[in-house]
C-alpha cells in the first residue's frame, strides 16, 4: 500500500449533521442514554464514510464525529490530564472583524499514563465499515503545554519537566501500538504549535508564559519523533498544523520560515499537511527545506470560507509552491478540518462535499491519480 499522504486528501473533521449535534445535546441534558447516543454516532459515521467515499478520496475518517473538540477528548483519555475551564483564554479573529474567545484547558494533575485505550474503538468502527483506507487523527500533546507552560502541568505531579515528557511520549506510543495492532497503517498528528510560533504575539505570550518561543520548535519535534520513532514499517505518518480552526476563525498569522527547518526535518513523519488558503501563511519559500522524500499537502481549499475555488486558481498556486519543492512532492487538501468542534464552521454540508470532490478533480487533473 503506499505511503500516505495522498494526493487529495483531506484534515479529518467534518461538519456534524444537524440531528448528532440535537443528540449529544440531548445526551449532556441527560435525556438520552450513552447506547442510544452511541447508535446515533455510528449511523452519522457510516453517513461521513459515504461522503468521503463517493468524492473518490482514497483515505477516509470518522469526520470526528465521537469528540466535542478535536484534542481535548483524546488528551484527556491520559490518567493525570483532566479537562478544565481557565481564564487563559484564546482569541480567535474571523472574517469583518468577528472575534471569539475560548476558555477550554487541559491540566496535568497527577503522572501521566495510558491506563486504557482512548479512541482504539473510533478507529475499529472506521477500519470495518471503510473500502478506502482508514485515517486516525489524534492531537499532538504540545499544544497543551504550549498554552501555559508549567502553569498545567503542577509542580507536585512534575518538578522536573522532563519527567513529564517522558511519561507523556510513553503513553502515546502504547496507544499508537494498540492502533496499529488494530489495523492502522495511517496516523494524522494534530499539532497547532508550530504554525502558532510564527506569529509573534503569540510568542510573545509564550515568553511572558516563561517559555523560550525561540526553543519550542526543536523541543516539540524532539517529543513528537519520541512519539513515533518504534513505529512499524506499515505506519504512515504525517502532521497537520494551522493557524486555528473555530466556527471560521483563527488565532495565528506568520508564515512558516521561522519554524520550517525544526519542523520539515522532523523524523519519522512521510508528510506534512499545511495552511495556505489565505495570505496569513506566508509564501511557499520555506517549502525549500523539505527533505527528498517526504510530501507536503498544500492546503488550498478554505474550509472555513464556503466560496468555492476555481480549478485555475489552484493549479496555479500548486505551481507557484513547485518552484520550492518538486511537484512530485505535493499534495492539494482544504486548509484545515471542516468542523475542529463540534459547532463547525460556517459553510454548508453541500459545499463541504463539493470541496473535497475540488481536490480530488485536482489531484487527478495534476498528478494523473491520487497516489
Amino acid at each position: 500500500m503506499p505511503v500516505p499522504p495522498y494526493r487529495a486528501d483531506h484534515v479529518g473533521s467534518l461538519l456534524r449533521p444537524a440531528y448528532l449535534k440535537e443528540a449529544r445535546a440531548q445526551f449532556a441534558a441527560g435525556r438520552v442514554e450513552a447506547t442510544a447516543l452511541r447508535a446515533i454516532e455510528d449511523r452519522a459515521i457510516l453517513e461521513a464514510i459515504a461522503l468521503q467515499e463517493s468524492v473518490g478520496l482514497p483515505a477516509v475518517t470518522d469526520g470526528e464525529f465521537r469528540r466535542a473538540i478535536w484534542h481535548v477528548d483524546f488528551l484527556s483519555g491520559f490518567e493525570g490530564i483532566e479537562a478544565t475551564k481557565s481564564d487563559y483564554a484564546v482569541s480567535f479573529k474571523g472574517k469583518g472583524g468577528a472575534t471569539s474567545t475560548t476558555s477550554s484547558m487541559l491540566a496535568v494533575t497527577s503522572k501521566v499514563k495510558r491506563a486504557k485505550p482512548i479512541m482504539i474503538d473510533h478507529f475499529a468502527y472506521v477500519k470495518a465499515h471503510t473500502k478506502a483506507q482508514a485515517k486516525m487523527c489524534i492531537p499532538s500533546p504540545t499544544y497543551m503545554h504550549m498554552r501555559g507552560g508549567r502553569k498545567v502541568v503542577a509542580d507536585a505531579a512534575y518538578p522536573d519537566q522532563d519527567e513529564f515528557w517522558a511519561d507523556i511520549t510513553r503513553a502515546y506510543q502504547i496507544e499508537i501500538a494498540d492502533f496499529v495492532q488494530a489495523g492502522c497503517n495511517y496516523l494524522q498528528l494534530d499539532d497547532v504549535s508550530f504554525a502558532n510560533l510564527c506569529d509573534e504575539n503569540i510568542c510573545a505570550q509564550a515568553a511572558r508564559d516563561g517559555l523560550d518561543p525561540k526553543k519550542l520548535p526543536e523541543t516539540y519535534a524532539r517529543i513528537i519523533a519520541g512519539i513515533i520513532e518504534n513505529r512499524p514499517g506499515t505506519l504512515g505518518v504525517t502532521m497537520h498544523t494551522c493557524r486555528g480552526n473555530h466556527e471560521s476563525m483563527w488565532m495565528a498569522e506568520g508564515g512558516y520560515e521561522p519554524i520550517a527547518d525544526a519542523m520539515f526535518n522532523l523524523s519519522g513523519v512521510d508528510g506534512f499537511f499545511l495552511e495556505y488558503d489565505t495570505e496569513r501563511a506566508g509564501d511557499f519559500a520555506p517549502l525549500r527545506f523539505v527533505p527528498n522524500g517526504k510530501r507536503v499537502v498544500l492546503g488550498l481549499i478554505s474550509s472555513k470560507e464556503a466560496a468555492l475555488e476555481t480549478k485555475d486558481i489552484l493549479k496555479k498556486r500548486i505551481d507557484e509552491a513547485a518552484k520550492f519543492i518538486p511537484l512530485d512532492q505535493l499534495c492539494i487538501s482544504p486548509q484545515c478540518g471542516f468542523a475542529s468542534s463540534a459547532p463547525g464552521n460556517k459553510l454548508t454540508e453541500d459545499m463541504q462535499k463539493r470541496k473535497l470532490a475540488l481536490a480530488v478533480e485536482v489531484a487527478h487533473d495534476v498528478w494523473g491519480g491520487l497516489r
